[in-house]
């Protein structure tokens, strides 16, 4: 049976002026002008993966992403400076407002553009990074060049027209947008008008299996630990990122499914978090887990439809409670794992993944019966009587002093091939997060996301704050390191 959203949102508040948006000019003919790469690199410095092709259809705003281009962010620095990420989003959501209700005009006259909305827009951006390094110099040296990151512009949406057979991992299958989607929408723009699109789906049939897994050496600790904190039954959602933008209402800009503590909001401090209420089995687990959410693309409205993170920020359709969802902590194939620090924060995936480039994407996408076939940048098409699943695979190795870094990566990084952390990092419990949806076959949902990213699937990622008593994880490491399965 398909298991569908309660229309009751006790908890879905209505957060100030949304944020990063898109550039949709759907239908308009526009072609493309000064189309470049993304310089929102990861931490990595490797440049986007993703080629730009002049030619095609605009479909979005592309900014440098700026908090990947900053120095370390000194903490008497930290509140001003991702208060000012924060804003450099909504100058970008109120860009793409102006060119959803003038893109007819836009279409005629692409100077427009330039003239009445990204020269402003870049003009916002350059005022804010001023702000950033005069907040970073009040307490260090002020950092040099930011105003390289102001720059925008227009981009095509790369994976139009392009036959899903061809995509990463997808195999030899066939079109989706041959299928009858079923929903009663045009699975290219979806009823915010900025997507999912056909291509952006997959038979998960015509996947080929990878089986590939670590394997395991002597010495591994091959224990698992599972804790349960249900399904959002309650349903707790929020546009808040208390990891991204503490301190900012709607600083996510779309919705969020929260597990676990009951307390996670833009404002909560450790001391919230400690003290919050959670839907953990175990009380000693009041850590919080979380998500985008994902909605049904049928033309049925959410109790959000007109509230910020929801219609606001182009994220509509009825959003779905999980048939399952499963946290589990797993340990290394290569050693012993040592405890996590209290309130440590891990972001895994990249929300901005579409205009940033692959580099932090880690999506997961499958269906059950089919896990041997994981696609990444596909939302896959589920046989009659198989589910969609999203996997992440979170971080494993901790730097064994911060427990969130500026820019909520550094802190934390994946094993390398060898299975090994990277030296100065110690192994720790991976949660592994599998989250299970029952919806209808065919490409009819989305998961929510910033509006210039176009509900792309490999804009999927998961957030996570650990707030374990320090019993129950001496528990958890002690039962993985002995290679027991523990609830």
């Amino acid at each position: 049976m398909r298991r569908t959203s309660r229309k009751k949102r006790s908890t879905l508040t209505n957060r100030a002026i949304a944020a990063s948006a898109a550039l949709i000019l759907g239908g308009g003919g526009l072609v493309a002008v000064n189309v470049y790469a993304s310089a929102g690199e990861g931490p990595s410095g490797s440049p986007p993966t993703r080629t730009q092709n002049a030619g095609r259809q605009l479909s979005t705003i592309d900014c440098p992403e700026a908090v990947n281009g900053l120095p370390e962010v000194p903490d008497p620095a930290r509140g001003e400076v991702d208060r000012e990420l924060a804003a450099m989003d909504t100058q970008i959501t109120d860009a793409y407002r102006q060119f959803a209700d003038r893109k007819e005009q836009l279409a005629r006259d692409p100077g427009l553009a330039e003239n009445a909305v990204l020269g402003p827009l870049r003009g916002k951006r350059a005022a804010s990074l001023d702000r950033i390094g005069i907040a970073i110099g009040r307490v260090a040296e002020r950092p040099e060049g930011l105003e390289s990151l102001a720059g925008c512009s227009l981009r095509a949406d790369d994976d139009q027209g392009q036959d899903p057979g061809q995509g990463q991992n997808a195999g030899q299958g066939q079109d989706p947008g041959d299928q009858d989607p079923g929903q009663g929408e045009d699975p290219g723009q979806g009823r915010g008008g900025n997507g999912p699109e056909a291509a952006d789906f997959v038979d998960i049939r015509s996947v080929r299996p990878d089986a590939d897994r670590p394997r395991k050496r002597r010495g591994a600790s091959r224990g698992s630990f599972t804790t349960d904190c249900g399904r959002n039954e309650n349903g707790k959602f929020n546009p808040d990122n208390v990891i991204v933008a503490p301190g900012v209402s709607n600083g996510a800009h779309h919705m969020h499914d929260y597990v676990g503590n009951q307390a996670n909001d833009a404002f909560a401090s450790d001391d919230d978090l400690a003290a919050g209420a959670t839907t953990c089995r175990n009380q000693g687990d009041r850590s919080t887990y979380y998500w985008p959410v994902l909605r049904l693309q049928n033309g049925q409205d959410e109790d959000d439809v007109d509230a910020d993170g929801g219609g606001r920020d182009q994220n509509t359709g009825e959003i779905q409670t999980p048939s399952r969802v499963t946290l589990k902590f797993v340990g290394s194939p290569v050693g012993r794992v040592t405890a996590m620090p209290r309130f440590l924060r891990i972001i895994t995936g990249d929300a901005k993944a579409f205009t940033n480039g692959d580099a932090n994407a880690n999506a997961s996408w499958s269906c059950t019966g089919f896990e041997d076939r994981q696609v990444k940048d596909k939302y896959p098409i589920c046989p009659e009587g198989s589910q969609v699943v999203r996997t992440f695979a979170f971080q494993n190795c901790w730097d064994g002093r911060n427990t969130d870094s500026a820019n909520h990566r550094t802190h934390v990084a994946f094993a390398q091939g060898d299975g090994r952390c990277p030296n100065g990092f110690r192994a720790v419990p991976q949660l592994v997060q599998r989250i299970v949806y029952d919806v209808p076959p065919g490409p009819g949902f989305a998961v929510d996301s910033f509006p210039e990213q176009l509900h792309k699937p490999i804009t999927d990622h998961g957030d996570f704050i650990n707030v374990f008593d320090e019993r129950l994880m001496r528990n958890m490491v002690r039962c993985i390191n002995d290679g027991r399965r523990c609830r």
